[in-house]
């Protein structure tokens, strides 16, 4: 479907140069001399190289839409993971550089959407938190309630985060994948 140039946002695919970008980051510019125009950040979804480009509203650009499938994680094998398409169970095998720093919340038998373009797979959206549990962490230090202070603390796939200071060993808790942030105490 093509879009007129301003009209990208930020987590749209668009085809440009013969290539599948995803847009990061946008700017509208409107120079003192000249036309406006949109500076976008893109990044390459199959090799994650970056390339800034302007757009004017004159320009049409492809978008393109991604199929999205639900998948069961299944089993890392060295730069490998392996998923299994829950209505067809087919597997598929992705390079673990398709999942970038995300890769250390995957667990047996996740829920994920693996996106393609013409059946090709191109990435993976893993679900918005997961729950893990702290395996080591500072005790509470009495008196440091004055201010909102957090500690650190060692989960069980071994990423280190703040969390709370009333969080314990051997607790679980929740933790946001995007940005690999506390969010709460697991309700579990």
């Amino acid at each position: 479907m093509r879009i007129n140039g301003n009209a990208i946002r930020p987590g749209m695919v668009v085809e440009h140069q013969g290539r599948l970008w995803v847009a990061v980051k946008i700017q509208h510019t409107q120079p003192g001399k000249g036309g406006a125009y949109l500076q976008v950040e893109l990044k390459d979804i199959r090799d994650g190289t970056k390339l800034n480009e302007r757009f004017r509203s004159s320009e049409n650009v492809e978008r393109v839409r991604l199929d999205e499938k639900p998948h069961q994680f299944l089993f890392a094998d060295d730069d490998l993971l392996t998923f299994m398409d829950t209505e067809t169970y087919d597997q598929v095998s992705l390079p673990k550089a398709s999942l970038g720093d995300g890769v250390v919340f995957l667990q047996d038998g996740m829920e994920v959407i693996i996106e393609s373009h013409e059946g090709e797979p191109l990435s993976v959206q893993l679900p918005a938190s997961v729950t893990l549990e702290v395996m080591e962490t500072e005790p509470v230090v009495k008196g440091q309630t004055a201010a909102a202070s957090y500690k650190p603390a060692i989960l069980d796939n071994g990423m280190r985060v703040m969390v709370p200071p009333h969080v314990r060993e051997g607790e679980r808790v929740v933790i946001n994948t995007e940005d690999s942030a506390y969010v709460e105490r697991a309700r579990d």
